[in-house]
């Protein structure tokens, strides 16, 4: 879902803010503790994959998952005053919250599951494969936040998603539209002044 965001972002923001201006912002884009975005990424396709091939891994798992979590919240932290992260740390937050009250996985509602691959929704209701997904049930906590959202056609991608997904989105359409479209108030107030110097 987080691909999502990005993609409506970017291109919403080079339309609005023009491509020359746009690629130029985009290309001096700087993020306190940024670099650290990738690394936690790819540790967490690690994650997956050791989940996959031990059992004994996947066991505790769920520990690496909210190791790198706290990690991102803590980098979502300092960039707090940047506009929109303050709505992506608190989508990183709900999704971190009720993977960690439930054991360190999502919870996915089966009904809304039900958009999905027939063969995945499977895979949920045997638990044959260990994934950071869960299917929800009874003993769920905080089921309101698990992936409750379906989304399918006419959307392009079909998935189902959580309320933290939406509003991390939303922070990441916001954090586009700041870097890549001009702030025209500023630009006109900076001509005035130098039309009056």
């Amino acid at each position: 879902m987080v691909y999502d965001g990005i993609v409506l972002g970017l291109t919403v923001g080079l339309l609005r803010g023009g491509f020359r201006y746009g690629l130029t912002r985009f290309g001096s884009l700087r993020i306190r503790g940024g670099l650290w975005f990738p690394l936690l990424l790819l540790l967490q396709f690690v994650v997956f994959e050791l989940n996959d091939r031990s059992s004994a891994f996947a066991s505790f798992s769920g520990i690496f998952f909210a190791a790198v979590y706290v990690a991102g919240l803590y980098i979502l932290w300092l960039n707090r005053r940047t506009p929109g992260f303050l709505f992506i740390l608190g989508g990183v937050f709900l999704n971190f919250l009720v993977m960690a009250v439930n054991g360190g996985k999502m919870p996915v509602s089966l009904e809304a599951a039900k958009v999905l691959d027939p063969y995945y929704v499977h895979i949920l209701q045997t638990g044959a494969v260990v994934t950071k997904h869960f299917l929800m049930d009874s003993a769920t906590r905080l089921p309101f936040l698990g992936d409750i959202i379906p989304l399918s056609r006419p959307y392009p991608r079909t998935q189902v998603i959580s309320v933290g997904d939406i509003v991390m989105n939303v922070g990441i359409f916001l954090y586009l539209q700041h870097i890549l479209v001009p702030d025209r108030k500023r630009i006109r107030a900076q001509e005035m002044e130098a039309g009056q110097s």
